[in-house]
């Protein structure tokens, strides 16, 4: 099984430079959809298993113009779900600040050193957060179906679901960039998870997610084609 990840487009609170995570109402800013419309044409059509996204506007609006145009033609009964478990974190009081002023909070080194034990003041831990994106996952790549599992989700989020799955410890999550409207691409075909593409933002990458199963013994590092 082969999960897309999929990092909403650049937001109104990107563009504002805040850490947004729950507010409610921010969309997609104008180079956001721009983003989307361009996703669409990266994506294109390959078989889905199931699609699963964070219940933030920006998220939905992100992936809507490849389920209107690419999705729904080839399957009009098929069914998204808004999963909460994909949400973004809780950042609690930290929600709505600029990004320049949390750098300067104490809180702000554990955030990148140890995230692990990170709880953000009224909010969640970033653990917990991680805990319940693998749940997604399982469930999403556990399902019956042909084709590849999609989520759409937020920056954190992904990072958290890529570490987990390459067996990296949380505390290293801070090492992988996932950049507004990115695709990354994990396989779970094999005992241990392989990453097949990772923050990927300008690639067409139709024929990586239509392409047949790649080989369970790799030599040489390859991708297996």
């Amino acid at each position: 099984m082969r999960l897309v990840l999929i990092r909403h487009a650049h937001s109104q609170g990107n563009a504002a430079g805040i850490l947004s995570g729950r507010l409610p109402h921010v969309h997609l800013s104008e180079k956001g959809v721009a983003q989307s419309e361009d996703l669409t044409k990266r994506l294109g059509s390959f078989p889905v298993s199931s699609l699963r996204i964070s219940p933030m506007e920006r998220c939905f609006e992100t992936i809507a113009p490849w389920i209107n145009s690419i999705v729904l033609p080839h399957d009009p009964h098929f069914q998204p779900v808004i999963d909460e478990e994909l949400n973004e974190v809780d950042y609690g009081t930290w929600s709505g600040k600029k990004i320049t002023s949390l750098s300067k909070n104490k809180l702000w080194k554990t955030v990148q050193e140890s995230p692990s034990r990170m709880y953000f003041p009224q909010g969640e831990g970033i653990a917990q957060m991680q805990s319940r994106a693998m749940k997604s996952v399982h469930e999403a790549i556990s399902a019956k179906g042909k084709g590849s599992a999609v989520i759409v989700s937020h920056g954190d989020v992904i990072k958290s679901i890529v570490a987990s799955a390459l067996g990296m410890h949380l505390d290293e999550f801070q090492r992988i960039v996932i950049d507004p409207a990115s695709i990354s691409v994990l396989d779970f075909s094999t005992t241990k998870p392989r990453t097949l593409l990772l923050n990927d933002s300008r690639s067409v990458v139709t024929d990586l997610l239509i392409a047949p199963k790649r080989a369970k013994n790799l030599i040489g590092g390859g991708a297996g084609r």
